[in-house]
C-alpha cells in the first residue's frame, strides 16, 4: 500500500501520526514552507517527516515534475490534510484507490477556506471533521466519515480547532482500515444543503458597531489569539480587541458607555471590552486605558 500525503498544520501532523501509528507506509509527503508573515503556532509536518526519515517536498505537489514524482510512484491513496493548495484534477486520477481530503467541517457545510474561523464568527454552537473523496470542485466529492464537535458560546476559534483537530484523528483512525480493506462507505455529498466560504484577510477583521453585540463578540473570538485579531478605531489609531463580552444594556454604535467596565454601544446591546492593545503598543486590560465617556469608537 503506498501512500503520498499532502499536509500542514496541526491536523496534518496528527494525522500523518495516525497513519503512521496504524503500519502505513509513506511514499513521499508534501508541505509548506512556512510563512514569515505569519505566526507559527502549530506543530511542523516537516519535522515530523525528518524525525520518521520520509521524503518530504515544500513545492507544491502541483508542479509538472512533482506531478511526474507522484505518478512514477503510482500510489494507492493520495491524502490531504489542511494542505493549502487545490490538488490539480490529473493528480486526483493517480492514485489508484482515491485521493481523499479531510475537511475541518461537518460537510456540505462550511465547504472552503477557514471553515472553524468562519463556523466561529457566525455563531454556529457545532461544526465538525469530515474525510470525503477529492473532485475538481471543492470539498464536494463523497463521504467516507466525519465526526461532530460542540462549539461552547465561551470557545474561540482556537479551541474549536483543537477539538476538530481531535475529531480528525477520530475519523481517520476509524476510516483507514475500512478504506484499506475496501469496506470504507461513499455517501454522495448533497451541496444544495451545504454552504462555502472564502479565505479571509486580516482586514476583514474590522468590527462594525451597528452589528448586535452577540455578532461583534463572535467575531472577536473567532480571529482572536492567534488570528490577526479584530479591531476598531479611536482616535484614528487602530485599537485589536482580543476579548470581549456582550452584556445587556444599551448606547450608540460605537459609543463609550462606561469606563469600568469599558462598555461600547451596539446595535443590539453592550459589548464589554476585556483585553485590547493599540497599534504599535502592549496588549492590556481594557480598563486600563486612558478613555472618556465622550469617546467613539470607528
Amino acid at each position: 500500500m503506498k501512500l503520498v500525503v499532502c499536509a500542514y498544520h496541526n491536523v496534518g501532523y496528527r494525522c500523518i501520526e495516525e497513519l503512521l501509528r496504524q503500519g502505513a507506509e509513506i511514499s513521499l509527503i508534501f508541505t509548506h514552507e512556512d510563512s514569515p508573515t505569519e505566526q507559527i503556532w502549530f506543530s511542523s509536518v516537516r519535522e515530523l517527516a525528518e524525525a520518521n526519515r520520509i521524503p518530504y517536498l515544500t513545492s507544491s505537489i502541483n508542479e509538472p515534475e512533482n506531478i511526474e514524482k507522484v505518478r512514477k510512484i503510482a500510489p494507492d491513496f493520495l491524502l490531504s490534510f489542511y494542505y493549502r493548495n487545490m490538488i490539480k484534477p490529473e493528480l486526483l486520477e493517480l492514485p489508484a484507490r482515491g485521493a481523499l481530503n479531510l475537511h475541518g467541517s461537518w460537510l456540505p457545510k462550511y465547504r472552503g477556506r477557514v471553515p472553524v474561523n468562519w463556523a466561529v464568527i457566525n455563531g454556529e454552537t457545532e461544526t465538525g471533521a469530515t474525510l470525503h473523496y477529492m473532485v475538481a470542485k471543492p470539498d464536494a466529492g463523497d463521504i467516507v466519515d466525519q465526526e461532530k464537535v460542540a462549539i461552547a458560546f465561551t470557545d474561540t476559534a482556537h479551541d474549536v480547532f483543537g477539538k476538530v483537530n481531535e475529531a480528525a484523528v477520530t475519523v481517520l483512525r476509524r476510516a483507514w482500515p475500512r478504506l484499506v480493506d475496501g469496506s470504507a462507505d461513499r455517501i454522495p455529498m448533497d451541496l444544495a444543503a451545504g454552504s462555502y466560504f472564502g479565505g479571509r484577510k486580516p482586514e476583514d477583521g474590522r468590527i462594525d458597531w451597528t452589528k448586535s453585540s452577540v455578532q461583534i463578540y463572535n467575531l472577536i473570538r473567532g480571529v482572536t489569539h492567534p488570528y490577526p485579531g479584530a479591531f476598531t478605531e479611536l482616535n484614528s489609531m487602530k485599537l485589536l480587541i482580543w476579548s470581549a463580552w456582550p452584556v445587556a444594556g444599551s448606547g450608540q454604535p460605537g459609543q463609550v458607555v462606561s469606563l469600568k467596565p469599558l462598555c461600547i454601544g451596539t446595535g443590539d446591546g453592550l459589548l464589554e471590552l476585556r483585553r485590547v492593545q493599540f497599534e504599535g503598543g502592549q496588549e492590556q486590560e481594557a480598563t486600563a486605558c486612558s478613555l472618556s465617556e465622550s469617546d467613539r469608537f470607528a
